[in-house]
């Protein structure tokens, strides 16, 4: 795909991944020659600033891509496996942000930094992993190639609420409200417990091995992504009274004995991923997820020695799970088209 104006359509335009998006492309001077916006029917005759011009959104349908190079998806699974194959026979290279298509063997996942040559061997459809694995995966390749190869992971994660979409903030600032005005907390629909003042450790639904599928998606992506079929990943994935950006606390071993030392500096020579991590400093440096919400880069910090498992490094990693974890994410994929 050469590097001339492009035809880009954006399915789920709407939504806050998909603003995201818009806002990226923009940012990156991405070569927008054409740009289509669909959504569902409830939000046709809306529009969206794309360069100070207003777009008007249009009905998803079958027959929306005619015309189009790359077609941005993020709507959900159920549309993507409905409307991604009507883009790619008409001719779009579809960039998915769901997980419909991630475990598929013929369809690449892809985080650029890592293994952005998977991409070349799409046959139509590309997929943007999981926010939390490429979070955690930013943070983990450099010290994967500098130590011989990540072998386990264990992992817990602290989820934002907007990775549940406008109806998790929603739900976040209404009881947060009504608690501070010392009324009842109001019940949730989005969460099965308070979200207010807690702490949820179910983000998905449970498996029959007691994993939710939330957390098994590190596990078989990180597989896939890394090329690691040996890779193992227990994980715990928790929801937390946090707006935006995931963290993810990890400890992961490796075929070679690892130094903090050189983990600080593979990290820092990699793209996209920032040490920000000094225990020595009055006060300490670690980051947060506040600094890298609207931040490109991944951010790591908390870097030891893992007192219990063999040749391993336990190190806290935070990511705009909006931004790099989907939107960022699938415009860079389109960039290296």
């Amino acid at each position: 795909m050469s590097q001339s104006p492009k035809h880009v359509a954006v399915a789920g335009a709407t939504g806050a991944v998909g603003i995201e998006i818009l806002r990226c492309l923009e940012q990156r001077n991405f070569p927008v020659g054409k740009l289509t916006l669909l959504a569902s029917a409830r939000s046709v005759g809306k529009t969206l600033t794309f360069r100070g011009e207003e777009v008007e959104v249009r009905e998803l349908t079958p027959d929306s891509f005619s015309g189009v190079d790359i077609a941005l998806f993020s709507a959900g699974g159920g549309i993507s496996k409905t409307f991604a194959t009507h883009a790619v026979e008409a001719g779009a290279v579809v960039i998915d942000n769901s997980s419909a298509f991630r475990m598929e063997e013929s369809v690449p996942l892809v985080i650029p930094e890592i293994n952005g040559e998977d991409a070349r061997s799409h046959q139509g459809i590309i997929a943007n992993p999981n926010c939390t694995t490429i979070v955690s995966l930013m943070a983990l390749h450099p010290m994967h190639r500098a130590f011989g190869g990540v072998r386990q992971i264990i992992a817990s994660s602290y989820q934002a609420v907007s990775g549940s979409g406008a109806q998790g903030i929603a739900e976040l600032e209404e009881q947060v409200e009504a608690l501070a005005r010392g009324e009842q907390c109001p019940a949730g629909s989005v969460y099965p417990k308070q979200i207010a003042f807690n702490v949820i450790p179910q983000v998905d639904s449970f498996l029959e091995n007691g994993y939710t599928k939330e957390e098994m998606k590190m596990h078989h992506e990180g597989r896939k992504i890394l090329h690691a079929p040996e890779l193992t990943a227990s994980v715990t994935c928790v929801r937390v009274p946090v707006y935006r950006s995931h963290a993810v606390s990890v400890t992961a071993s490796f075929a070679d004995a690892p130094s903090v030392e050189r983990a600080r500096e593979a990290i820092g020579a990699a793209p996209g991923v920032r040490v920000v991590d000094d225990p020595t400093a009055d006060p300490p440096v670690f980051p947060t997820p506040l600094d890298c919400t609207d931040g490109d880069d991944c951010l790591v910090g908390r870097i030891r020695r893992d007192l219990v498992l063999e040749n391993a490094l336990t190190f806290w990693a935070v990511g705009d799970q909006v931004r790099k974890g989907a939107a960022l994410n699938a415009v860079q994929i389109a960039e290296l088209l």
